[in-house]
């Protein structure tokens, strides 16, 4: 049998589990042994006694990775509980490497197999597993509900006796999943949207759920879905095409990010000081830099009346769904792991070789390795 532990996440505003009591169920019926924390699920609203009945153990920190062959988690592990880990251990959950290098060196010295989910391949056949995707879909829906909150203005149009009240003008920028949530929801609410991405791939599905598409003479289709990195020129040509757009909006929501860099700066001083006050633009890349320039992690700033809201680890605050899309993207992962009641994952494997961080003592993500040796 193999031993599954998850620990209570410990990162500051993180109210996610790994695990929901449904996927504890579905792991033991399947031969896995299922051993969590206490009080692992309470900020995502999943008690104790429910992961006993689903058939896990649960137990004090202390006694959480005795004998455990993989661990899931969300955020990635502290190095005192990296200590803890017998050589071998599978680690699986978020990882960041290119903001924690030092940890990422722990686990290899530790000879721990961490899969950094945010590095599963983005295709076919691993989407099942894309915990980015399924996590920037609550990221999306809650930037819109941020910017309805944060703004001076009505999302929907209003006829009231007091006269009508025109619906606000939504600007999302980066349609990609959390884009793509952020422009329904907003439309949902009543506004009117209008979206821009440098991949022309994204006008049609902006299309489809009512936006409005700004158009510029640019395309930068890059690599698994993500946009390349502009030229200078076409920064240019960004810049003053957006300015103009950017000054009539009522609200801006910006989703732009290229994995393991610094997010690309979209909304610059001068294009804020354009926008009306009671304005807002919430940055979803805040953590990663932020679209924005004014932006500052964690903070709402105001500029001339205009809020830029920089808001950090947007899933954990819907922390009950989010855990449980989450806990099926780790469930379908799992399937690769286990074979014939036992604990044997095919490396080569294209999804597992593509997440796998460390293994038998190296860094095989190679831009990692590269990070860590110039650290």
């Amino acid at each position: 049998m193999v031993l599954v532990a998850v620990p209570k996440e410990t990162a500051s505003g993180e109210r996610r589990v790994a695990l929901t009591p449904e996927v504890v169920g579905r792991l033991v019926k399947e031969g896995w042994g299922v051993r969590l924390e206490a009080g692992a699920g309470a900020q995502a609203y999943f008690s104790d006694e429910a992961y006993r009945n689903a058939g896990a153990e649960v137990v004090p920190r202390d006694q959480l990775f005795q004998g455990a062959q993989v661990v899931f988690t969300v955020q990635p592990l502290e190095a005192v509980d990296l200590e803890r880990l017998e050589p071998g251990t599978v680690v699986a959950g978020l990882m960041y490497p290119h903001r924690n290098p030092a940890r990422v060196q722990a686990m290899a010295s530790r000879q721990l197999s961490a899969l950094a989910m945010e590095l599963i391949p983005r295709i076919t056949r691993a989407q099942s597993m894309d915990v980015l995707s399924s996590q920037a879909t609550v990221a999306g829906y809650v930037a819109a509900l941020i910017a309805a909150r944060e703004s001076s203005r009505f999302f929907p149009m209003l006829t009231t006796a007091a006269g009508t009240i025109r619906p606000a003008k939504v600007m999302v920028m980066g349609v990609g999943v959390a884009g793509l949530q952020a422009i329904a929801t907003a439309r949902r609410l009543g506004a009117n949207v209008w979206a821009y991405d440098v991949r022309k791939a994204a006008a049609e599905q902006a299309l489809s759920l009512g936006a409005k598409v700004i158009e510029l003479p640019i395309s930068a289709e890059g690599e698994g879905g993500y946009a390349r990195e502009l030229t200078e020129e076409e920064k240019k040509i960004q810049h003053e095409a957006l300015a103009k757009e950017v000054g009539g909006m009522d609200a801006v929501i910006t989703t732009a990010q290229i994995p393991g860099r610094k997010a690309p700066i979209l909304i610059t001083q001068d294009m804020v000081a354009r926008m009306s006050p009671g304005a807002v633009i919430v940055d979803l890349a805040a953590e990663s830099g932020g679209n924005c320039e004014l932006t500052k992690p964690g903070e709402t700033l105001e500029l001339n009346g205009v809020k830029i809201v920089g808001p950090l680890n947007l899933p954990s605050a819907l922390s009950l769904h989010a855990s449980e899309m989450y806990a099926k993207n780790l469930y379908n992962l799992s399937k690769l792991l286990i074979k014939d009641g036992q604990l044997a994952p095919d490396w080569s494997d294209e999804i597992l070789a593509g997440a796998l961080l460390t293994h038998q003592g190296e860094i095989t993500h190679a831009p990692t390795r590269a990070l860590v040796g110039g650290a």
